[in-house]
């Protein structure tokens, strides 16, 4: 959660060592499943974070139609891939324009479960996925999306370390990732 981003430091050259920058937090997983369509509608996020139960801090200021899920590792698990999918149903069904609507998945296994594609064809959702290990070289939102919020996520990061913040806790990433997100997901 706290890792701030590569920059370079200027400073005089009597300096003895190299100048560093302090990584607050622990190095805890964080999971933002994002989707974006064709043309540059975003849903509302879903965060996975590392717990075996919800924090009502988690939600104090999160925007309400953001979801969150819980696994032991911070990590996706089956279950909360077809949450998710169910999330992705809620905020989608309305917008579509046909009655199928196509979902391009990392191939990551909580998205290829038999629970996962009986929930997708139900409700008219077709599903291609990328081979795996692959979705860095074929998904555009790497570029257009990913790279400029982890840049943004780990300015955000930096200052807070400069004001002593020596670890980003949950609650922290949730407050930093509401404020930066908006500046990256436009349409």
């Amino acid at each position: 959660m706290g890792v701030a981003s590569t920059s370079k430091v200027v400073t005089s050259s009597d300096r003895v060592g190299r100048a560093v920058v302090v990584q607050p937090g622990n190095r805890e997983w964080v999971i933002a499943i994002e989707c974006v369509n064709a043309s540059g509608w975003s849903l509302p996020p879903f965060v996975i974070l590392a717990g075996k139960v919800h924090q009502s801090s988690w939600y104090r200021n999160l925007p309400p139609d953001w979801a969150i899920g819980v696994s032991e590792n911070g990590w996706t698990i089956d279950e909360l891939g077809v949450e998710w999918v169910k999330h992705f149903n809620q905020h989608t069904a309305t917008r579509t324009a046909g009655v199928y609507r196509l979902l391009i998945l990392d191939g990551y296994s909580s998205h290829a479960t038999p629970e996962f594609d009986q929930y997708c064809a139900e409700n008219k959702i077709i599903t291609l996925c990328m081979p795996p290990y692959t979705s860095h070289l074929l998904q555009p939102l790497d570029v257009s999306c990913f790279s400029p919020l982890k840049r943004a996520y780990g300015r955000e990061v930096e200052e807070l370390a400069r004001q002593s913040l020596h670890h980003v806790d949950k609650t922290d990433f949730l407050i930093v990732y509401t404020r930066i997100r908006p500046t990256v997901f436009t349409q």
